[in-house]
């Protein structure tokens, strides 16, 4: 303990990966938070240090080095305006938001259930070719 009887506060070491490099800071903006949170769950026991947020408006994008969106929660122009790459997902039946993700110039745009299944394999693909 401190000299004024507090403990002394810790402070977390930078997180890095098995191989000692340091993790993607992502942001994952899905508005169905349970979905969320399985990314969450799963880029995070990849490594990466992520902050989950239902919209992009309250989403902070500031050391963000990927962003993971819900494509039919939100217009994917918005996502392809920003400075970082974009894997975006939707539903399989959605054909419109596909071609729409396409159009704006989302980097990778995929079906959901590729997302659920593929997710950290994504993100290392889009993260290796930035």
């Amino acid at each position: 303990m401190g000299s004024s009887g507090e403990r002394p506060r810790r402070v977390p070491p930078a997180p890095v990966d098995l191989n000692g490099d340091l993790v993607a800071r992502i942001v994952a903006v899905a508005s169905d938070l349970l979905l969320g949170s399985k990314v969450e769950a799963m880029l995070g026991a990849a490594g990466h240090d992520v902050t989950l947020s239902p919209t992009l408006t309250g989403a902070s994008l500031d050391d963000a080095e990927l962003v993971v969106a819900d494509l039919d929660a939100e217009d994917a122009e918005a996502f392809a305006k920003l400075d970082v790459p974009v894997l975006g997902y939707y539903s399989h039946v959605n054909v419109e938001t596909k071609q729409a993700a396409e159009a704006a110039g989302i980097d990778l745009a995929v079906p959901r259930s590729r997302m659920a299944r593929e997710l950290p394999q994504l993100v290392d693909q889009l993260l290796s070719a930035s």
